[in-house]
């Protein structure tokens, strides 16, 4: 939450700069910008690399059918979610749309950045996905403990790079991008916009939860609405640390008291939480129709042109950061490659899903619990779990009864 006070900090003094300000000062934020986008565009293929890497490489393996039942359901889900947001999006985000688009503000108002400096990406996005690809699958099929280090401290350094740096400049990166708007004389449609794609988005999220239950009820015979109340702890939690890996562990005790057994639980809880990215690609998706009505340079595409993006982007978001924001790092390059996206409607769609970030967070952990509910009752297994050290142990002259299970 604390970032997201940040941003709205950021957004409002940048507001109050392009509105207010000298243009001197709006030309230094506007250098920030242009030198931040550089170093945010020079990284994402990196991390792409050795995210996807490291995530591919580190799945669960001998799970055989249960990992692959985990992965099919959690990728489906992901792909099913952003198909439906784009096509509610699609059509209730034009009609909320302003009067003016957004071009390149800055320029509009007779501003530029006392200097640029180029700094090219080593790879291009897609260049960068197949290698991630190649070496993903390559290390996890001959097992190169060598190589799989190597990906995981890159992915350290990448992630050392987004949580001490990039992160925390994103609100002045955000306010020099409201700045050229403010200059522009294009802010409040831009700001009218972004808050109906908020409470679309939100929608969204709870309409996915409560289908994902209601299919997870139906196949354990239980009641949809009582295996929601029990994930609640988790929705609450993710709205707070936005981190699906900060709440594995409230996502597991929920799971738990939702009957799902232990193994599962602790099988599909930490799979999804870096699988299941569905809430993300909600916010993702309709963040980025929202963008392409405010862009004059852009235009909504077909579902058969929009299908590819999404399916790509269930792909590059596995095993995405466990910071705030991260989902939307690993899209960056897709929203370049595959819509178009140019630096300024980047800049708006960051500003937009970190908004929301917490929200789809929370929606991921929820439907991991709904997930983990279906692969249970798929898989046949008898509980395992052992008594916790503080839970009283049978008693060795007791009879028990067959099948029950330690609570």
């Amino acid at each position: 939450m604390k970032l997201i006070s940040k941003l709205l900090a950021g957004i409002a003094f940048g507001i109050m700069l392009g509105l207010l300000a000298p243009a001197w000062m709006t030309q230094i934020l506007l250098t920030f910008k242009e030198l931040f986008g550089q170093l945010l565009f020079f990284t994402i293929p990196l991390l792409i690399l050795f995210y996807i890497t490291s995530g591919i490489a580190g799945l669960p393996r001998n799970s055989g059918r249960l990992l692959g039942r985990t992965l099919g359901t959690a990728y489906t889900s992901t792909i099913v979610a952003g198909t439906l947001a784009f096509l509610a999006a699609s059509v209730v985000v034009p009609m909320l749309a302003p009067s003016a688009a957004v071009t390149a503000a800055g320029n509009d108002a007779g501003l530029s950045p006392y200097f640029v400096m180029e700094i090219p990406p080593v790879l291009g996005i897609m260049s960068a996905l197949a290698m991630a690809f190649i070496f993903g699958l390559g290390i996890a099929a001959t097992g190169s403990e060598q190589l799989k280090q190597l990906f995981d401290e890159g992915r350290s350094v990448i992630e050392k790079l987004l949580v001490t740096v990039i992160i925390p400049l994103l609100p002045l990166y955000i306010a020099g991008v409201f700045a050229e708007l403010a200059a522009a004389g294009t802010v409040f449609e831009t700001l009218r916009t972004f808050g109906a794609v908020l409470i679309l988005a939100i929608s969204l999220h709870w309409t996915w939860i409560i289908v994902l239950f209601l299919i997870a009820g139906l196949n354990a015979g239980r009641s949809p609405f009582g295996l929601i109340r029990n994930m609640l702890p988790a929705y609450f939690t993710a709205l707070g640390t936005m981190s699906s890996a900060a709440t594995i562990p409230v996502t597991l005790q929920a799971t738990r008291n939702n009957g799902v057994k232990q193994q599962i639980s602790s099988f599909c809880v930490p799979l999804c939480a870096t699988t299941h990215l569905s809430g993300s690609t909600i916010t993702i998706v309709s963040c980025a129709v929202a963008v392409m009505v405010l862009h004059d340079a852009l235009v909504i595409p077909s579902l058969l042109t929009m299908m590819p993006f999404i399916l790509m982007l269930g792909v590059v978001m596995v095993a995405a950061p466990g910071v705030p924001g991260g989902a939307v790092m690993a899209a960056v390059g897709l929203l370049g490659s595959m819509l178009g996206f140019g630096e300024t409607a980047v800049a708006l769609m960051i500003a937009l899903y970190m908004a929301q970030d917490s929200f789809g967070t929370a929606c991921n952990v929820t439907g991991d619990g709904a997930i983990a509910v279906m692969i249970d009752k798929a898989s046949g297994l008898v509980d395992e779990r052992v008594p916790e050290p503080s839970e009283p142990m049978p008693s060795p002259v007791a009879p028990r009864v067959e099948g029950a299970l330690v609570e």
